[in-house]
């Protein structure tokens, strides 16, 4: 687990508030892009420059 990802326990009540019906397209990992974002923020940099281990 990298630094800047999220805890099995803050996930479990992120998980919580987010829609679980999926509706057209299958959805993403959500943890994943969460991460991801949370990297983006963290870090300042331009979405398209997320380590592809990180982003989607």
């Amino acid at each position: 687990m990298a630094r800047s990802d999220m805890s099995d326990l803050e996930w479990e009540f992120i998980k919580s508030l987010l829609p679980n019906k999926t509706r057209g397209q299958k959805r993403v990992d959500d943890r994943r892009v969460i991460n991801g974002i949370f990297y983006v923020l963290r870090t300042g940099i331009p979405w398209a420059d997320l380590p592809t281990d990180n982003g989607l």
